[in-house]
C-alpha cells in the first residue's frame, strides 16, 4: 500500500510509528497511509528551515518572484494530474478540483508581483536633513495547518506569500488528503525553491500542539472548525506567536423579492450542494424575503435539486461528488435528522443514497429544509454537507439581522435587482465578505479573504496586502547625514521633533 511521508531536508522516512488511514471516498476503501509525526519530526523541519531563510531572506525580491512564475507554469503543466489525485482522496469532481488548484494559483500570481509589495514608504526631508523610511522585512519561519477542504488553495494560499516575503515556511495539511500538499512542495522544489524554505509535516493534535508551542515558529496561519480556530489562536498567542485562525460559517443568501429566481436557483444548486458542500464559503441557508418569494423559490427549488447528479469523482457529468470519509457521512446525517427532531420540514432527504457499483463510497443526496427557525441547532452550526435551509424573512430588515445576529460571519450574498437595497445591505450586513447577486463571494487574490465573530480569530485577513502585513515586520528607520562637524550636543537629551 502506498505511504505518504514528509518531505523534511534530511529526513529519511518513517517516524513514530502511528500512521492514519487515507481513504478513496468514492469505494470507502483505504488507499494509503500516511505517517503521523511528533515533536522529533517538527525539530528536523525547524533546524532545516533555520539553515536555509536568512540566504532565502537575503535572496533578491525579483528572484524570489521567479520561482514564483516558474512554480505557477509547473502547476499548469501538470494541472491534470494534481486535480486526479485531489479527486482521489478528496471526493470532489475533477473540475471543481480544477477550481481548487487555480484559486491557490491566483495568489501565486500576486505572489509574482512581491517586489512591488516590498517596497515600503519614504519620506524626503521629514526634518532638517532627515529622512525616514520603512522596509518589511520577513518573520523568520511560519507555519500552516490546513483542512481537508482545499486541500491546494488554502495550503498556496498561505505558503505563496509567505515564502514571496522571505520566510521560510512548514505546511502541516490534513492528514485526510496529504498527497497534493507534498506534490506542490515537490514542484516548489523543481521550480527552484532552496531545500528547506517549504517542508511539509504530517500529524494530527500532537503535531499541532508542536507547532504551536515550538519558539522558533513565529507565524502561524491556520483554517478549520470554529473551535479548533479558537484553541490554535489561544495557544499560538500564549505561546508569543502571531496567529490567523480561520474557522466554520454559516454563509446566508438572501432572495429579495424582485430577484431573478431562475438565477438564483441556478447560483443555489452550486453553492449549497458543490464540493457536498464541504466549503466554508457555501451557501447553506437560504432566506427569501416574502412569504410570495419563499413559496416561489421553493417551487423552483424542488426540479432543480431533482436534477443534481451525485456520482464518483472522475464522472464528468456529476454535480458533486462523495464526502470526505465515514466519519464525516455520519456527522452529516445526524445533522439532518436534529432538524427533523427540531420541527424543520425536510423536504428532500438525501439519507441513505447510495450509488449503483460505488455501495460503500461515502455518498450523500442533497437535501432540503423549509421552514427552518433561528432557535434551531441545526441553524446555529455549520453543517458542512450537501444540505439546504430555508429561512423565511418577513421583510428587509430582518434579513439583515438573521445574518448579522449569527455566530458565524465568514460570507453572506444578496440576490436582488434594487441598487438601493444591495447598497443598503452590503453596508450594515455584519459579515465579513459580501455577495451582491454573487453566490460564493471569495475575493480574488489581490484583495484579502477573512471573516467576522467566530469565523476568524486574529486581526490580519488572508492573502493580498494583509497577507503581506501578516508575514512581514515592518522597520523604520530615520536617518540624518550631517554636512558639517559634530554639534555641541546641547540638545542630545531632549527628544527629537521634526519641526
Amino acid at each position: 500500500m502506498r505511504v505518504i511521508d514528509h518531505l523534511i531536508v534530511g529526513h529519511s522516512g518513517g517516524g513514530a510509528g502511528r500512521t492514519g488511514d487515507v481513504f478513496d471516498p468514492n469505494t470507502g476503501q483505504v488507499q494509503a497511509t500516511v505517517n503521523l509525526g511528533t515533536q522529533v519530526e517538527l525539530d528536523a523541519a525547524v533546524a532545516a528551515a533555520q539553515r536555509a531563510q536568512p540566504g532565502w531572506a537575503a535572496t533578491n525580491p525579483q528572484r524570489r518572484a521567479r520561482v514564483m512564475f516558474n512554480f505557477k507554469a509547473l502547476v499548469e503543466a501538470n494541472m491534470d494530474e494534481l486535480a486526479t489525485l485531489l479527486s482521489s482522496e478528496h471526493g470532489k469532481v475533477i473540475a471543481d478540483s480544477k477550481g481548487d488548484i487555480q484559486r491557490g494559483l491566483e495568489v501565486i500570481e500576486f505572489c509574482c508581483g512581491i517586489p512591488h509589495v516590498l517596497k515600503g514608504e519614504y519620506t524626503q526631508g521629514a526634518g532638517p536633513g532627515i529622512d525616514v523610511y520603512s522596509m518589511r522585512q520577513p518573520l523568520g519561519i511560519g507555519a500552516g495547518i490546513t483542512p481537508f477542504n482545499f486541500p491546494a488553495m488554502i495550503p498556496l494560499w498561505m505558503s505563496g506569500v509567505a515564502i514571496a516575503t522571505g520566510n521560510a515556511f512548514i505546511l502541516k495539511p490534513s492528514e485526510r488528503d496529504p498527497s497534493v500538499p507534498v506534490r506542490l512542495a515537490e514542484l516548489f522544489r523543481e521550480a527552484g525553491l532552496p531545500e528547506g524554505i517549504l517542508q511539509v509535516v504530517h500529524g494530527d493534535k500532537e503535531m499541532v500542539d508542536a507547532i504551536l508551542d515550538h519558539p522558533a515558529i513565529s507565524a502561524v496561519s491556520f483554517v478549520g472548525s470554529s473551535d479548533i480556530a479558537h484553541y490554535v489562536y489561544r495557544r499560538g498567542v500564549a505561546a508569543g506567536k502571531r496567529v490567523q485562525a480561520m474557522g466554520g460559517a454559516k454563509n446566508h443568501g438572501i432572495v429579495m423579492p424582485d430577484a431573478d429566481l431562475d438565477q438564483v436557483v441556478a447560483d443555489l444548486s452550486g453553492a449549497a450542494f458543490g464540493s457536498a458542500g464541504e466549503r466554508c464559503m457555501a451557501l447553506p441557508v437560504v432566506v427569501p424575503v416574502g412569504e410570495k418569494t419563499a413559496i416561489a423559490l421553493r417551487e423552483k427549488l424542488l426540479p432543480a435539486i431533482a436534477a443534481l447528479r451525485v456520482g464518483i469523482s472522475t464522472d464528468n457529468d456529476a454535480h458533486y461528488g462523495p464526502v470526505v470519509n465515514a466519519a464525516h457521512k455520519q456527522r452529516v446525517e445526524n445533522w439532518i435528522q436534529t432538524g427533523v427532531d427540531e420541527g424543520a420540514e425536510l423536504v428532500v432527504d438525501g439519507r441513505n443514497f447510495t450509488l449503483q457499483g460505488h455501495e460503500q463510497g461515502f455518498f450523500i443526496g442533497p437535501s432540503l429544509f423549509d421552514h427552518v427557525t433561528t432557535d434551531m441547532q441545526s441553524y446555529k452550526e455549520e453543517i458542512f454537507g450537501p444540505v439546504l435551509q430555508i429561512v423565511r424573512a418577513n421583510d428587509f430588515e430582518e434579513a439583515v439581522r438573521l445574518p448579522s445576529e449569527h455566530q458565524y460571519g465568514n460570507g453572506v450574498a444578496i440576490f436582488t435587482r434594487n441598487g438601493h437595497a444591495a447598497r443598503e445591505f452590503a453596508a450594515r450586513v455584519n459579515v465579513g465578505m459580501v455577495g451582491i447577486n454573487v453566490p460564493i463571494p471569495v475575493p480574488v487574490a489581490y484583495h484579502t479573504f477573512g471573516g467576522w465573530k467566530r469565523s476568524a480569530f486574529g486581526d490580519t485577513n488572508q492573502h493580498g496586502m494583509e497577507g503581506v502585513k501578516f508575514w512581514t515586520k515592518v522597520k523604520t528607520i530615520t536617518q540624518r547625514w550631517p554636512d558639517g562637524g559634530v554639534g555641541d550636543g546641547a540638545n542630545a537629551f531632549v527628544i527629537p521633533t521634526m519641526g
